[in-house]
């Protein structure tokens, strides 16, 4: 048994069995900076806690997921998003025998690199470094993780295990095809460059656990969005009646439950979608595996296909369900203006920041001074991604006569 094997024969970390298929955190290709591991946690256990400790994680608590953090207190923000996502995707890898902390970890790691004021944000930010390269939220997770958190004496960023990088990397599928080529245009440089240093197999498809994080990204938004839609009175019950997926839920509850008020009968919408969606996942993720037949996390991999998925009947579903959504929530005159807002001041803030470093807290001004435009413009991209929404507004308001009035 190899050195690194005994660390962990001789301490129990709570497992059960793992399929074959599984990551296996023995059998990690390890960290960018060798660390020696745990005696009492596996290493995706302690990328887990990493994550769970980081600042990143903390300043979700303030970042918008749909609604603007501050216009009621019961809305998702990115912090209470990425704690549900963490739960279906720990229900999904205990349901198939997958490293369930490996899953966890992904999910709570996979908005790390989010702006504030939700895509809206993300948006205003890629058309103003347009010159520098642009911006890409799955990109920028990567540079907190690996640069921009400053916990450790020993690196920068989090080290995190290279299963949990891929999975965050390739949080959508594979980005490069089988020659490197990017698979939606050049790949953002912050991947390609780490991918040098530390190749996370871009060609390939993801893990398990990795995928499992990635369609429980999706049944969690699915769901709350709603849930959130209707507590803000843009979206009510009959309006979903026009979804055939939602219909047949509230037709459902309404037939157990005659004269159930509408909050309950939303969250019992809510609560069966979710349970439909990850029970789909699970039947379809068996029955490709049956097919399969992998025998390692490596043949997971090298399958060519994602296979913790939906069926095609509820890919259609959740299609036709996101389209109402984009519709009527998402691109509410509402939630436009509100968008638009949001835009300006991160528009007006970049453009503060990168013609007066001086605007910037003292740690981050001194690259400004020495640095191409590119370089400046990326470090000003960085302070503002890191920023919650609640702190853009205050530095919007310190640095300008007048700042839209959100929420």
């Amino acid at each position: 048994m190899s050195d690194h094997a005994s660390q962990f024969s001789h301490i129990g970390f709570g497992y059960r069995p793992r399929a074959a298929y599984a990551c296996d955190p023995d059998a990690t290709r390890g960290r960018f900076y060798p660390e020696q591991e745990s005696r009492t946690r596996t290493p995706f256990q302690r990328d887990r806690d990493r994550i769970i400790h980081s600042t990143a994680f903390r300043r979700l608590k303030h970042k918008t997921q749909v609604f603007i953090a501050h216009e009621a207190d019961h809305y998702r923000t990115r912090l209470t998003h990425s704690i549900e996502v963490a739960q279906i995707a720990r229900g999904l890898a205990r349901a198939l025998f997958l490293d369930e902390d490996l899953a966890e970890a992904v999910a709570l790691v996979h908005d790390f690199g989010h702006t504030p004021f939700g895509h809206t944000g993300e948006d205003a930010l890629n058309a103003v470094m347009g010159f520098a390269g642009g911006f890409d939220h799955n990109a920028q997770s990567l540079r907190v993780v690996t640069r921009l958190e400053s916990r450790y004496a020993d690196f920068d960023g989090l080290n995190l295990s290279w299963e949990t990088l891929e999975g965050l990397v390739k949080h959508n599928g594979p980005l490069t095809d089988a020659e490197g080529k990017g698979l939606d245009g050049p790949l953002p440089r912050t991947i390609a460059d780490f991918d040098v240093l530390f190749p996370l197999d871009l060609a390939s498809h993801a893990s398990l656990e990795a995928q499992a994080a990635a369609i429980a990204d999706d049944i969690a938004y699915d769901a709350h969005d709603i849930d959130d839609g209707l507590r803000s009175g843009l979206l009510t019950l009959d309006m979903l009646e026009e979804v055939p997926f939602a219909a047949a839920i509230l037709a459902e509850v309404r037939a157990l439950y005659p004269g159930l008020d509408p909050v309950r009968t939303g969250h019992e919408l809510m609560r069966r979608q979710i349970t439909r969606m990850v029970e789909d996942v699970i039947v379809t993720a068996r029955d490709r595996l049956a097919a399969l037949k992998p025998a390692s996390s490596g043949d997971v991999r090298a399958a060519g296909d994602t296979i913790v998925r939906f069926s095609a009947a509820m890919r259609d579903d959740e299609k036709a369900l996101k389209a109402f959504l984009y519709a009527n929530l998402y691109r509410h005159p509402d939630v436009m203006a509100v968008r638009a807002d949001a835009e300006r001041i991160v528009r007006d803030l970049f453009g503060a920041y990168l013609a007066d470093p001086a605007a910037m807290p003292e740690g981050w001004r001194g690259i400004l001074e020495r640095a191409d435009e590119a370089v400046k413009a990326r470090h000003v991209a960085d302070f503002l991604a890191g920023m919650t929404d609640t702190y853009a507004i205050k530095e919007h308001r310190r640095l300008f006569d007048h700042t839209p009035e959100i929420g």
